[in-house]
């Protein structure tokens, strides 16, 4: 993210206001037509599947489940998610889904405008987020319905383009497409500021001498902790007096026409990161990994595909990883004539590899790459005598490097791949890690008791990515279930509260989303409800009067 220079404000006194939510994806999205006054109720025409649920739902129908013990909703509820309001709010949207039936949603929504708490959504571009920068032409992993937000029929937006009937997959330009038109059709236009990066989140701290600013990220170099301590005689000063609270700085630019960086600062009560999973790519750290043929994501191999014209002749593509992104990468090459080497870490029986977990019928393209990673190995060769890892690795580097063979079909090793058209210039390397890469093009690949060097064309590391929490202090390390790591979306998601979302360790700064661990659009859903939920109440204790109206702030 590029970084801006802070020195001026375009405003004299910066506003204030309730929530500010950093990411307009479809976490943004859907917390921000919750928090417009748009309310769950439960559709008394419907029935749910689960009577537990639906007798409780029963005694509370005339409440809307933003107002109801989220907690006592959840009980006994399982899901795809460790997040229990995340499972809550899945199964009162698609009813055992899990169980491949496609029931109604047994919501129903009205709107309160008297009820809407005005906030401001941060996106890098238009609403979707990511979905926008995604290969447009690949199927989602999600059924289109999954990622569908409240409100809104996927299918009413893309009439016409459902595949077939086991497989109602969605591409990512229909995905994008579809969380664009939503904002639209639900009018949430005014609280949406795009091409906004936010560079600074400071926690503002009143009466009380540096308590509460070591959480925040200062960029101004002038001795502060990371926060500020100014008593608010400019503004923001009426929302601390009824509690005595904290505030938020957020600060950052906006880009406007020609380029232009406009900076600007609000106050915020509240802050929700939304920020996704995809800033920045998980690297090796191999030698040699910023070589300018090494590259980190899908959309640059298909760059370069046709940028230099790779075709059956030139040297394989090199694709590093065991997750579906490695696995786009892999169809997009042999889908275009290139030859491919796919090295990763696991075996290929491990359980957790994401493949074992897709079924077959509705992820054909997946499991015929699983079918070549199993089948297509590469051939064994004599181990190598010397067990010195660098020498072993200056002896590969100075020796020729060989193109693979031709990969040897291992009957029997996956159950299913008969009659399956596999590409034939594929070669896996499974337990295999990348030593170095080399200026000369070529690639170094370590297995368990071999060294291999390849020339290759371009090689791809997708592996992974993690959020870029850089405006907050430590990156936001300190809000990791292990502050001692950095905050990782699988292995070291936010600590939050289970049925509120907020940070445990930072009030009034919540997260959802990948960040939480919610990497399905059908999951992150749930942090939308619990946000709101937790907003609401709290509001209302402190006897604030929620009114409706525009967002002109920045």
């Amino acid at each position: 993210m590029p970084l801006l220079e802070e020195t001026t404000l375009p405003q004299e006194h910066p506003p204030t206001v309730p929530v500010v939510i950093i990411g307009n994806g479809p976490s943004g999205i859907c917390l921000s037509y919750l928090l417009s006054g748009y309310k769950p109720y439960l559709d008394t025409a419907t029935v749910h599947p689960n009577p537990i649920l639906y007798r409780k739902l029963q005694d509370t129908k005339h409440l809307p489940i933003t107002e109801q013990d989220l907690e006592y909703l959840s009980e006994g509820l399982e899901g795809r998610s460790k997040n229990p309001v995340a499972v809550l709010f899945d199964t009162l949207l698609h009813p055992n889904a899990d169980f491949g039936y496609e029931f109604p949603p047994v919501l129903q929504w009205r709107r309160d405008k008297q009820q809407h708490i005005p906030h401001l959504v941060l996106g890098r571009a238009t609403p979707g987020g990511a979905w926008h920068a995604m290969e447009g032409s690949m199927l989602t992993i999600s059924l289109g319905i999954w990622m569908e937000l409240p409100g809104v029929n996927y299918r009413d937006l893309t009439t016409g383009k459902r595949r077939d009937v086991t497989s109602d997959r969605a591409t990512p330009e229909e995905m994008a497409s579809y969380y664009r038109n939503y904002v639209k059709i639900k009018g949430l236009q005014k609280n949406f500021v795009d091409n906004t990066y936010v560079t600074s989140v400071q926690k503002l701290s009143r009466g009380h001498e540096g308590k509460g600013l070591e959480n925040g990220h200062s960029e101004q170099g002038d001795g502060e902790v990371g926060g500020r301590n100014e008593g608010f005689d400019r503004n923001g000063v009426e929302c601390l007096k009824n509690g005595g609270g904290a505030l938020w700085e957020v600060r950052g630019y906006q880009k406007v026409q020609h380029g232009t960086h406009v900076p600007f600062s609000v106050f915020a009560e509240n802050v929700v990161l939304a920020t996704g999973a995809s800033d920045s790519p998980v690297r090796l750290d191999a030698e040699g990994e910023n070589l300018p043929f090494v590259f980190h994501s899908v959309s640059d191999l298909a760059l370069e595909i046709g940028r230099r014209k790779l075709d059956a002749n030139s040297d394989p593509v090199l694709i590093v990883g065991a997750g579906l992104c490695a696995a786009d990468a892999v169809l997009c090459a042999c889908n275009s004539g290139v030859r491919v080497l796919h090295a990763f870490r696991r075996g290929v029986n491990d359980p957790d590899l994401i493949f074992k977990q897709l079924p077959k019928t509705l992820y054909p393209e997946y499991h015929k790459v699983y079918n070549m990673m199993c089948s297509q190995t590469y051939a064994n060769v004599s181990p190598s005598s010397d067990s010195n890892r660098p020498q072993a690795a200056s002896i590969a580097s100075s020796v020729c490097a060989k193109m693979c063979p031709k990969p040897q079909l291992v009957p029997g090793n996956v159950s299913g791949s008969a009659g399956v058209s596999l590409f034939p210039d594929y070669t896996s390397f499974p337990e295999h890690c990348v030593l170095s890469f080399q200026p000369d093009m070529k690639c170094l690949l370590q297995g368990s008791n071999s060294l291999k060097a390849f020339k290759i064309s371009v090689a791809l590391v997708l592996i992974g990515t993690n959020p870029n929490l850089f405006f907050l202090k430590d990156q936001g390390q300190y809000l990791g279930q292990d502050p001692t790591k950095p905050v990782s979306c699988k292995q070291n998601p936010i600590d939050i509260h289970p049925y509120t979302f907020e940070c445990t360790k930072e009030p009034g700064l919540f997260a959802m989303g990948p960040l939480v661990g919610d990497n399905f659009v059908r999951f992150l859903k749930g942090g939308a409800l619990g946000i709101t939920s937790c907003l609401l109440k709290r509001l209302k204790k402190k006897g604030k009067i929620i009114t409706g109206g525009g967002n002109d702030f920045i």
